[in-house]
């Protein structure tokens, strides 16, 4: 008696074999039917969790054929063993170190413009900060910058790193700067009206923040434009309530921050 395959397929449809390859932590593959591609940050049951360079995760199920591997079709399966858990890691990026403690203040310090500066310097970079023993303080506005700095009385071992907004040439701000000539001083700032715009439109759930016409006070105007309450600090706690890392700031802050850092904590 003759068999029979009981697959019907003709050969021609059926597709070939391909490769099932681990999903092991930081494997960088590409999700076939969206083109996202980034690196395996956690596989569960039945799903992997792809980073991409800019910090987004997105969550694919464990699909037969659904990722390229280096341009190859695979299919991604559970890895057997666990993965290697990545170092905790600060809201600023940096290594946590678990159970340090808080270091005896230094003499240096960091003045930021407004409150709001202070908050948002302490949301991101607290943890790092009392590791290193820095204050943060905020002055109401630079107009008196170079009184204030003469009354610090900075050195080689108290140096003062100031923080200031819309630091851009020309403006009123880059002229009091100037002012400032100590070497124990680093006067450094960005170029937003307000810290406010610091944030990440996307963090905040906007698509960009309005352009305020100018002699109206911004942070009022920001409200009007995006349809909110006009309650600047309520508009301030809801945007600082979503940052949660340094992703959720732009580049333009976060490098100013690292620097007065640096600064400040130099041997």
């Amino acid at each position: 008696m003759r068999s029979y395959n009981p697959d019907l397929t003709p050969p021609w449809k059926k597709s070939a074999p391909v490769p099932e390859v681990p999903a092991d932590h930081d494997l960088v593959v590409e999700e076939v039917s969206t083109g996202f591609c980034g690196a395996v940050i956690r596989c569960e049951a039945g799903t992997v969790t792809l980073e991409d360079r800019f910090g987004k995760h997105r969550v694919f199920p464990l699909e037969p054929r659904g990722f390229l591997l280096e341009g190859r079709v695979v299919t991604l399966v559970r890895p057997s063993r666990p993965a290697p858990s990545r170092p905790a890691r600060t809201a600023s990026g940096s290594v946590a170190v678990p159970g340090a403690r808080a270091r005896v203040a230094r003499a240096g310090r960091i003045y930021v413009e407004g409150r709001h500066d202070a908050e948002l310097v302490e949301r991101v970079w607290g943890d790092d900060l009392r590791i290193e023993g820095v204050v943060v303080e905020y002055l109401e506005g630079v107009d008196d910058l170079p009184a204030i700095v003469a009354d610090f009385a900075p050195a080689p071992d108290a140096r003062l790193g100031v923080l200031v907004d819309h630091l851009v040439e020309g403006s009123k701000e880059s002229r009091i700067a100037a002012r400032v000539t100590s070497p124990d001083v680093l006067v450094v700032g960005h170029p937003y009206v307000d810290v406010w715009e610091a944030v990440k439109p996307s963090s905040v759930g906007i698509r960009a923040w309005p352009t305020v016409p100018r002699g109206q006070d911004w942070k009022t105007g920001v409200c009007r434009a995006l349809g909110w309450p006009e309650n600047t600090g309520a508009a301030w706690q809801h945007i600082l309530s979503r940052v949660h890392s340094y992703k959720d700031l732009e580049p333009a802050l976060l490098g100013r921050v690292e620097e007065l850092i640096d600064f400040v904590t130099a041997p």
